[in-house]
């Protein structure tokens, strides 16, 4: 009977692995291959293999600023949702003020009500007011807004610092906001690790907000907008290629911050495991 099951449930990995991987593989393979070759859709593997799609994609169709533009949101964002995020959950978790289950309510109310465009237009509007419309800004300071899941994740790494370091530290005479920065924030380490982690790949997969932000300002626009001019030469003619081109290089951002992230994942996951 055990024989079985692990049958089985090696068997369902493997389809999941391949029904995951496969899309990958045809969009790695389709990058290299021709614009016909690639519509006719009669090959697996490229008959000649195009490397300068690459650089097609990355020079004539602007592909470089669209990265620089999606790394800055990306990267600031990543920034500010740990600062906020941070600070919020040090702030729940240490003190006690009025409203406080309201707020951690609220926070958990923005997570599980997927809203998505019905909150865009006044979002907008608020940005007008503070002229941030035209500006890669105001879309930095809506995904920040969205930071609950990593308010709860650091609330959840906070509820194991014993609050006798923050005791010792005043009796040391070290302030509020230098214990958080000098004795929290090294200890939630492996948390901001994870965060940052999904607040990078958030912000650099998102589309709605900055395709709107920046409708008036191609020059602004981030990679996930710009993709899709991939897909047309001058022509009008589908450039199927270079967009797959493009697609496997935005991939790379993510591979990176994945690597640099991965040690804190697995250490949040063996952790969870453990308790």
């Amino acid at each position: 009977m055990k024989i079985v099951w692990n049958t089985i449930l090696w068997t369902f990995l493997i389809l999941v692995a391949f029904l995951t991987l496969f899309p990958v593989v045809i969009t790695f393979l389709g990058s290299f291959k021709t614009n016909a070759e690639l519509t006719a859709g009669a090959t697996f593997l490229p008959s000649d293999w195009q490397f300068e799609n690459y650089l097609e994609a990355w020079v004539h169709a602007n592909f470089s600023t669209y990265t620089l533009n999606s790394l800055f949101v990306a990267s600031v964002t990543t920034i500010g949702t740990l600062l906020v995020a941070s600070m919020a959950a040090y702030v729940v978790n240490r003190m006690e003020f009025i409203g406080k289950k309201l707020y951690v309510g609220l926070q958990a109310f923005t997570m599980f009500v997927a809203i998505g465009a019905v909150v865009l237009r006044p979002q907008f509007d608020l940005m007008v007011k503070l002229h941030l419309h035209e500006s890669l800004w105001g879309v930095i300071l809506i995904l920040i807004s969205a930071h609950a899941s990593a308010f709860f994740i650091l609330l959840s790494f906070m509820n194991g610092i014993p609050k006798e370091l923050d005791e010792a530290a005043r009796i040391d005479g070290c302030s509020l906001g230098r214990t958080f920065w000098r004795i929290v924030i090294p200890l939630l380490t492996p948390g901001l690790g994870v965060c940052a982690l999904f607040a990078f790949r958030g912000a650099w997969n998102e589309y709605l907000l900055p395709f709107v932000f920046t409708l008036s300002k191609p020059e602004l626009q981030t990679l996930t907008v710009g993709l899709a001019n991939l897909k047309y030469g001058i022509a009008a003619a589908s450039q199927t290629h270079f967009m797959m081109a493009g697609a496997c290089l935005s991939i790379l951002p993510i591979l990176i911050a994945y690597i640099f992230a991965n040690r804190s994942f697995m250490q949040m996951t063996a952790g969870s495991l453990k308790g």
